[in-house]
This record gives structure tokens, C-alpha cells and sequence, in this order.
């Protein structure tokens, strides 16, 4: 079925994009992709845009003299590509302030905690130092705070003895490729909407979806 037209940014092996492409092979899933766009040339995720048969690009952060110049420049791709809801997917730079704005309630990102804990780099690392018996993953609409704004859905991951931050990882991950397509699905069956920066979801009691997984 045609749905919402998505674009998504990626900086390298897009496990979170394939989870995507797989989500949209689906002809009841309500959403397609247009475009994948990665600021490494040699990103893999470019490779299984390709295999799917999805238009891909490089816009590479080098090639701009400043985070605004990208972000012109990425607005200009999405725009051209049709896409409706942008999808950060392991992107790994900062986006500028217009680019935020533009795209503001269309810009989702998926963070390997449960936010608002442990935002930033090494989640994992610092979900393990901190003690946490449940650690998760987070999908929620990109304000311009380094992993912040209004949450959409989370899923909760066990810690288990001896976990290494590696170990931690490969559990979240498997939650992650099942929390991005479910928060994208919400969004394109127009389920969500954002009502004093928290993300409300039609027919939930609570402002976000929370998934156990036992894994």
C-alpha cells in the first residue's frame, strides 16, 4: 500500500535501516522509503539501500564548511526525494538548528537507552556504570538537545550479570529493529501528535508505547 514517504540518514552499517526496508517490504505496512542519505561515503548501510532498490546518496559532512551548509543541503535532498517523516538511523553528526526546525514533529531518532537516562555517546557503558537492572531503547521526535524531545516509543532490555557494553549492545539492538518500524507505524496511521512536547498516542493510555523484551 502507499503510505508515508520516508527519507533516512545514516552513517554506517544500517542494521536500524534494514529493519526499515524489511518493515516496508511489508504491503500492509503503511510507510515507504524514497531515500537513504549517508555522511560516509563508505557507509555499508548505502549497500542494502542499493540491494532494496532504494535511491541512496552521500552528502558528505567534508564537502561543508559548516553544520548549517549541510543541513541546506540535506533539506534540499529530503525535499526533492517527496519524503514526509525524516528517520535518523545511526547518523552520527549534529544537526543544525534550521535543519531541526524545518523539520520539526517530521524528524524521529532512535537512542539505545531509555531516555531521558544516558543520552549521548556510549549508552551502553554508561548504563553498566551506572548499575541499571533495565536498560532499553527510545524512538522519539529530534529537537535540537543531543537526544532530546518528545518520546514516542521505548522498549526496556534486561541487564544480565556480566554483561559487557558489546553484549548489552547486541540485546538493545534486536529491540531497536522492532521499536523503529512499530513508532514509524504509528506515525503514518497518524496516531501521534505532539501536545505540550510530550508525543500522545491515539488509542494508548500512555503518552508512549513501552515494550518488554525478555531477550
Amino acid at each position: 500500500m502507499a503510505g508515508l514517504t520516508l527519507a533516512v540518514l545514516i552513517s554506517g552499517r544500517g542494521s536500524n535501516l534494514q529493519s526499515l526496508i524489511d518493515a516496508c517490504t511489508d504491503p500492509a505496512f503503511p510507510a515507504l522509503i524514497a531515500l537513504v542519505i549517508s555522511n560516509e561515503p563508505d557507509a555499508k548501510g548505502l549497500e542494502r539501500a542499493a540491494a532494496a532498490g532504494i535511491a541512496n546518496q552521500v552528502i558528505n559532512h567534508r564537502d561543508y564548511p559548516t553544520k548549517e551548509a549541510m543541513g541546506d543541503a540535506l533539506s534540499r535532498a529530503i525535499s526533492d526525494s517527496g519524503a514526509e517523516l525524516v528517520c535518523l538511523a545511526g547518523f552520527m553528526r549534529i544537526l543544525s538548528h534550521d535543519f531541526v526546525e524545518q523539520w520539526r514533529d517530521r524528524l524521529v531518532n532512535i537512542h539505545p537507552s531509555l531516555l531521558p537516562a544516558f543520552p549521548g555517546l556510549h549508552a551502553h557503558e554508561q548504563a553498566l556504570s551506572a548499575g541499571v537492572r533495565v536498560t532499553g531503547c527510545t524512538v522519539h521526535f529530534v529537537r535540537e538537545g543531543v537526544d532530546s524531545g518528545p518520546i514516542i516509543a521505548q522498549a526496556a532490555v534486561p541487564v544480565h550479570s556480566g554483561d559487557t557494553a558489546d553484549s548489552l549492545a547486541d540485546r538493545v539492538l534486536k529491540a531497536e529493529h522492532q521499536i523503529y518500524p512499530l513508532a514509524v507505524r504509528l506515525i503514518a496511521e497518524g496516531r501521534v501528535s505532539v501536545v505540550d512536547e510530550t508525543a500522545l498516542i491515539a488509542d494508548s493510555a500512555s503518552p508512549e508505547i513501552v515494550l518488554l523484551n525478555p531477550v
